[in-house]
């Protein structure tokens, strides 16, 4: 691999967050050649064991941690001891960037906040994430992205596929990944910044303002006045050309026609009945929106017929938009998953898996790192320290003050 492609090679990075938003934006740094210290507190991050909470898939090896903290390097610091925050104070006065989700008491009262920090290196970007934002009532208030991103922004409440039934619960992580990519461009802008004028600064997002973005086209219509239907049951949508439906081997898929017209000319033969071309049912698109439960039944019963291996070439093949529901576990054997870059090939990395989620950002001709494992609690902290300018006596010494835990 040469170094030398890397783009953020020589860029030091400090993970001081927990969980996911924060840290997957050092991770993506990582992945593209940043040097990522994961600070972690005695005892280490609360997000490693959140595979072993009832529900979750039951497997053996911390795949979440895995992913969402590969390429780094891991330090134990108690930040509640002075000695601790002391070597951090340190690191940031050499580093390039610093990432938190600690809540602002929190940084408060371990002076994690901008305005301790920035005055020990005015080169430094400090990247914060919030549940709520930097300002506002709930500015203090704790969340994640169930609760900030998903049921905040109204997405839970409109993704409900039945508008009398419950609202729709996230998966894990749902508005973390994305967000923690906002945070990435972010510092990556203040980066750019600081290539012109030599500055570092404060730069932030929020689990609510990037549910918002996600939710833009409704959120904005709302701010307009206009009221939020609710979706339709599937049976009795507008639009049968942008719904799902169900193929002979129970398997779903979906439609979306955002040229329903153009669409309808070669749809009708996709299916095999071309006779609904000439339905005067179906011969306009208001007519098909009259008349969209009629053609949702029909679609019901042909689809019903065939597997969905046939419909997906059978559409394909006429220039249909359509998206199979996949199960989680297909993507063991999906080949566009496999050879489109959605997966790395992990398996010189002696990590026990021969494929990792990669993250979806690419430049090209610049190299991305090799995947290797997460680090073990504090598993280089000896190390970090010696090239920090700490030599052994000190080091003890702060062992000795229950500064950065036990040797591992």
């Amino acid at each position: 691999m040469d170094d030398d492609a890397m783009i953020l090679k020589g860029i030091k990075v400090l993970d001081v967050a927990s969980f996911i938003a924060g840290p997957v934006a050092a991770t993506i740094m990582a992945d593209f050649g940043a040097e990522v210290i994961k600070v972690e507190p005695p005892g280490g991050d609360r997000y490693r064991n959140l595979h072993t909470v009832a529900g979750m898939p039951e497997v053996e090896q911390p795949y979440h941690w895995l992913v969402d903290n590969r390429n780094k390097r891991g330090l134990q610091l108690d930040l509640q001891n002075e000695a601790g925050r002391e070597v951090l104070r340190h690191l940031a006065s050499r580093a390039d960037v610093f990432v938190t989700n600690y809540t602002r008491p929190a940084r408060a009262k371990l002076g994690l906040r901008y305005q301790d920090l920035a005055p020990l290196n005015e080169r430094l970007i400090y990247a914060s994430l919030t549940a709520y934002g930097e300002t506002g009532p709930e500015a203090d208030q704790t969340g994640f992205d169930t609760t900030a991103y998903w049921a905040r922004s109204g997405l839970m409440d409109q993704v409900r596929p039945d508008p009398d039934g419950p609202p729709a619960r996230s998966m894990p992580g749902m508005g973390d990944h994305p967000t923690g990519v906002a945070l990435l461009s972010a510092i990556m802008l203040a980066l750019y910044r600081r290539d012109r004028t030599g500055k570092g600064g404060k730069v932030h997002t929020s689990l609510l303002a990037n549910g918002a973005w996600s939710n833009a086209y409704m959120a904005q219509a709302a701010l307009f006045g206009a009221a939020i239907p609710p979706r339709p049951r599937r049976e009795v949508a507008r639009n049968a050309m942008s719904n799902h439906y169900q193929s002979r081997d129970h398997r779903w898929f979906i439609l979306t026609a955002a040229n329903e017209a153009r669409e309808w000319e070669r749809f009708p033969a996709a299916v095999g009945r071309p006779e609904l071309l000439t339905d005067k049912r179906f011969a306009t698109t208001e007519a098909r929106n009259a008349n969209a439960a009629l053609l949702v039944q029909i679609l019901d019963h042909i689809f019903a017929e065939r597997d969905w291996p046939y419909w997906r070439d059978t559409l394909a093949e006429h220039r249909i938009t359509v998206g199979e529901v996949a199960k989680g576990e297909d993507i063991l054997n999906d080949r566009q998953m496999h050879e489109g870059g959605a997966l790395i090939d992990s398996s010189e990395a002696g990590i026990g898996v021969d494929r990792l989620i990669d993250s979806p950002v690419w430049v090209d001709g610049a190299v991305k790192r090799r995947p290797s494992r997460a680090p073990e609690v504090g598993e280089h902290t000896r190390e970090i320290l010696l090239e920090a300018g700490y030599d052994d006596a000190a080091i003890a010494e702060l062992r000795e003050h229950g500064a950065i835990g036990q040797e591992t």
